[in-house]
């Protein structure tokens, strides 16, 4: 889903294509790439069931799988560099949520993009 050639792109535009898939469950995890990946975190997140999560480490993208049962990993390109990424991505992919306790803080979120936390 990402752009075809090396010229620059407007990274929202990529964070949409992918989180709309996984929202609308075409696909049930994707990977963004930008330079530093904050805007494809802040992007990806506006759609519902989405939660990208910027990793720059083993641990992070660990716990971001255990905890958080991220389904968006992103990884800025220019802060992170290539031998570490794809040690990052092995550990996303590997790493399964652990639910339990952390159920309940998902739901939270779940009823947060529906408007059920708005007082």
């Amino acid at each position: 889903m990402g752009p075809a050639g090396t010229e620059p792109v407007d990274y929202p535009d990529f964070a949409m294509k992918v989180a709309q898939a996984v929202s609308q469950n075409k696909i049930e995890k994707g990977m963004l790439l930008c330079g530093t990946g904050i805007g494809m975190s802040i992007a990806a997140n506006k759609f519902s069931g989405v939660r990208a999560t910027l990793v720059y480490d083993n641990y992070t993208a660990k716990m971001s799988r255990l905890h958080n049962n991220s389904n968006i990993l992103v990884i800025g390109g220019r802060t992170t560099d290539e031998e570490t990424a794809y040690d990052i991505l092995e550990t996303w992919l590997e790493a399964e949520y652990e639910g339990g306790r952390h159920d309940r803080r998902i739901n939270k979120i779940s009823d947060m993009e529906k408007g059920n936390g708005q007082e």
